[in-house]
């Protein structure tokens, strides 16, 4: 995923946007002939991805000789403990040093968030889905990124499932109008329900898999009892980790959170040289 052209394109327009027509400090403070050794490093506990994009910068950027990933995407970085190192030429480094971090950052931010939500529902049986509320151009370098905190992967875009909003049924004129719509499709279908009218209605037509939105936990927990595993059952709308065990003992099948992908924080990771 990370050799296709989408995110060598987004790698590519990160490095011309940093160094432009060139990193003038490192030009006049670092001899052309300087090599060094680099060192990612983690400043607090973290969930690692957006490694496999290393190879990808400094590919592009040229001037590495070796390139050593410590921590595979998914393992866990104690604070400390050092990610990735780099060696080659100095000028190289530093000038993708701020690049690197910038990817590696902000998706280990994200897979660490990801993993706290997986581990608050641990034993439940549900399992945790990220969304669409991502960053435009880094949607699949952060789903990646929530699956390597073991985040369940949502459908990509618009594309590769039918997902059925409230915007959509007013629009279609009902939820059975909707679903009846949908049906001669080949993808998965989900008709999202927010009355328990259109539950019922929801049911009689057959539908198969069911996105409950803005429920309480106690309410969710009742509508699931009452859809008895006639389908599968997505809870959404109000997440946090504060309440997502709840949600998930209410007996769903998913729980998906936007807050995975768009309110992540950065993780604090660091890069320091080494002149050999």
């Amino acid at each position: 995923m990370v050799e296709s052209r989408e995110i060598r394109d987004l790698v590519r327009a990160a490095l011309e946007e940093d160094i432009g027509t060139g990193d003038v400090t490192t030009r006049l403070c670092v001899t052309e002939w300087s090599t060094a050794k680099g060192y990612f490093i983690a400043q607090q506990d973290l969930v690692v991805a957006g490694v496999e994009l290393l190879p990808v910068i400094y590919g592009e950027f040229g001037g590495v000789s070796k390139l050593e990933v410590k921590r595979a995407g998914g393992d866990r970085a104690r604070n400390g403990e050092p990610v990735a190192e780099v060696t080659g030429s100095t000028r190289t480094l530093l000038s993708c040093e701020r690049v690197a971090l910038n990817f590696l950052q902000r998706l280990c931010g994200v897979a660490t968030l990801a993993r706290r939500y997986v581990e608050a529902v641990s034993g439940t049986g549900c399992r945790i889905l990220d969304t669409r509320k991502t960053t435009p151009g880094w949607r699949r370098l952060e789903k990646m990124a929530a699956a390597a905190g073991g985040v369940t992967n949502h459908r990509m875009g618009l594309y590769d499932a039918v997902l059925i909003k409230n915007n959509h049924i007013v629009a279609a004129g009902g939820i059975r109008a909707a679903l009846a719509a949908a049906r001669p499709s080949e993808l998965p279908v989900e008709g999202e329900v927010r009355t328990w009218e259109e539950m019922e209605d929801a049911l009689a037509c057959g539908a198969r898999r069911l996105l409950l939105d803005n429920l309480t936990p106690a309410e969710a927990a009742k509508w699931i009892r009452h859809i008895e595993g006639r389908a599968v059952v997505e809870l959404s709308g109000g997440i946090t980790l504060e309440n997502v065990r709840a949600y998930a003992e209410a007996g769903a099948d998913f729980v998906s959170c936007g807050a995975i992908t768009h309110s992540a924080p950065s993780a604090d990771l660091n890069f320091r040289v080494e002149i050999l």
